[in-house]
């Protein structure tokens, strides 16, 4: 684990170097100033030469002025280090949950995964800052501050340093539950930060139900919960701060009794006494540093392990050794045995072989849950087939990259996902770095124009989170222009007009019948009336595929399809 940690300083070995050296001398020069002042007492003060006094004090100052310059590096630059090796973790767990499956995300929930980015990378930064330098500066000026008393007077430096040992088992001792009331907070953070996200995010159905007091009654139990172990983490520290505070006293106590007694018996001068307590005083800051390090290091180190731990986390879709990008595809889609269920579920999908021609257009229809979004979803490798294989134009997808598969292959689904910034960013995210010509020229074609010049800013009015000023219709259109500026060989469209007025539908149907040309075109539809000119139309229920031919010949047939219709059609 440690070496893990420290592998993350490499880019930074001159950054850290500048901040270690610097902070070296910084504790270095500390220990000037007692010895100094030992030898104003005991060497200048009784020749009463003022001149030799003020130049003594002004070479101190001279130190005094240098070490606030190396303050200030360590500070700043120290810092640097930490939020610059942070941001290097924080990049690569970004990109890891990037490229982790749909699987991934079924599992984990945003709340958590917000956590891992944001509050233990911030306790990582400050373990990375403060961690190593701070232990060597502290035993390091530990060490010299006892070496400069064992200078001065042997006897009275060991009476000072034998109520170190104590205080190290103390600190041993809270460390370790710290460590632990840490992982707890930890632990509730990330279900306090899932259930604010939740609540917030779906405050509109919150008030629809009218349901304000039972999400605060859900607050309020998670928000004692947090409290509770922020409490627990804040005894322990203040048993820990206080022990030490009485222990780092008592040193001091014990060299002032002490040292007066030496001093008393001639065993000290002057100076020397009053050296000696200065560098007591220094020598028990180590001791307080170290006491800080130990509070910061069990939250870092707890937030690395979870970081390591979701490091660990292999995407279970990733590219074959032998993958190759593949520049375009006819778009003929063949599924070859193909069977599939999700984790701890039933197989949802048992033995399906199907063949799409390119350029055909094919339905899918039948009830909820028999898997006609699964099947969809296995193409662009959302999810990774159990059994059997998936091929375009004759090659298993599983030998394509991802990045070239899904660039062949558009998806417009039920549920619309607009991110939060203007009209013009979620079009471009279609292609992004489509011209303003190629965005309007997708907008008109999805019927979104009208809607876009009577907004107050045009293109760059800002749409809310998840669209939220959008209507549900605005938003699926807004969704089926970013798929036409993708001007992808294959088409999945997941219920795609099912938000739309029946009029909207109607045009929305007419642009998608215009991109379908050519194009291999999936469609998910539960309203039959609008695939009734599809090429083909395949029926999936819980048995797998029951039948499929047009829709002239399944109404002919009698079977699923025509009950289905029928019974629409009577609902209608």
């Amino acid at each position: 684990m440690i070496r893990s940690f420290f592998s993350y300083y490499r880019p930074y070995k001159k950054l850290f170097l500048l901040d270690f050296s610097c902070a070296v001398i910084a504790a270095l020069l500390e220990l000037v100033f007692p010895v100094a002042v030992n030898q104003v007492i005991d060497k200048l003060m009784p020749g009463r030469d003022w001149s030799l006094i003020v130049l003594a004090s002004a070479g101190l100052l001279f130190f005094y002025l240098f070490n606030t310059c190396l303050q200030y590096i360590v500070t700043y630059w120290g810092h640097k280090l930490g939020i610059s090796i942070e941001g290097d973790m924080r990049q690569e767990l970004f990109e890891h949950i990037q490229r982790q499956s749909f699987h991934f995300f079924d599992n984990h929930k945003t709340g958590h995964l917000m956590s891992r980015l944001t509050t233990d990378l911030f306790n990582i930064g400050e373990t990375a800052h403060h961690g190593p330098e701070g232990v060597f500066i502290a035993l390091m000026s530990l060490i010299g501050s006892f070496l400069l008393m064992l200078s001065i007077n042997w006897q009275l430096a060991c009476i000072t340093f034998a109520l170190v040992p104590i205080l190290t088992v103390f600190l041993i001792v809270y460390n370790l539950k710290m460590t632990h009331a840490t992982d707890k907070i930890y632990q509730d953070i990330a279900v306090f930060n899932a259930n604010v996200e939740n609540a917030v995010g779906g405050v509109r159905v919150v008030q629809a139900f009218s349901n304000e007091e039972y999400e605060s009654r859900q607050f309020r139990t998670n928000n004692k919960k947090y409290r509770a172990a922020k409490l627990s983490s804040y005894k322990i520290l203040g048993a820990d701060d206080s022990i030490n505070y009485l222990m780092v006293r008592l040193i001091t106590l014990f060299t002032l009794i002490s040292g007066a007694w030496f001093v008393i018996h001639g065993g000290l001068t002057d100076g020397q006494f009053v050296a000696f307590l200065l560098i007591a005083n220094i020598f028990v800051r180590p001791i307080e540093n170290i006491n800080m390090i130990i509070e910061i290091y069990p939250q870092g180190m707890a937030g690395f392990k979870r970081f390591k731990k979701m490091m660990s986390m292999k995407p279970d879709i990733v590219d074959a050794e032998d993958a190759q990008d593949i520049p375009r595809v006819r778009g003929d889609i063949a599924y070859h045995d193909v069977s599939f269920g999700y984790e701890g579920k039933r197989m949802v999908l048992n033995h399906i072989n199907l063949e799409i021609c390119a350029g055909e257009t094919v339905a899918f229809v039948g009830p909820t849950g028999a898997g006609k979004t699964t099947l969809c979803s296995l193409l662009p490798r959302f999810y990774e087939v159990k059994d059997g294989s998936v091929t375009i134009d004759g090659m298993d997808i599983r030998r394509m990259t991802l990045a070239s598969l899904r660039r062949h292959i558009g998806l417009v689904q039920q549920d619309v996902f607009l991110f939060s910034g203007t009209l013009r960013e979620n079009v471009a995210y279609g292609r992004l770095d489509a011209t303003d010509e190629e965005i309007w020229r997708v907008i008109r074609l999805a019927r979104l124009e009208e809607m876009v010049c009577s907004m107050p800013d045009g293109l760059d009015t800002v749409i809310g989170e998840r669209g939220v000023k959008l209507s549900g219709g605005q938003k699926q259109r807004l969704s089926i222009a970013r798929m036409f500026l993708k001007d992808p060989s294959i088409l999945i469209l997941d219920e795609a007009t099912s938000a739309l007025d029946t009029a909207t539908e109607a045009a929305i149907q007419q642009s998608l019948e215009e991109l379908s040309e050519g194009r291999t075109t999936l469609i998910i539809a539960h309203r039959l009336a609008t695939i009734k000119n599809a090429d083909r139309i395949i029926v999936v229920t819980e048995n797998g595929i029951s039948e499929q031919g047009t829709h002239q010949e399944l109404l002919a047939k009698g079977g699923v399809y025509s009950k289905l219709y029928e019974s629409q059609f009577a609902m209608g």
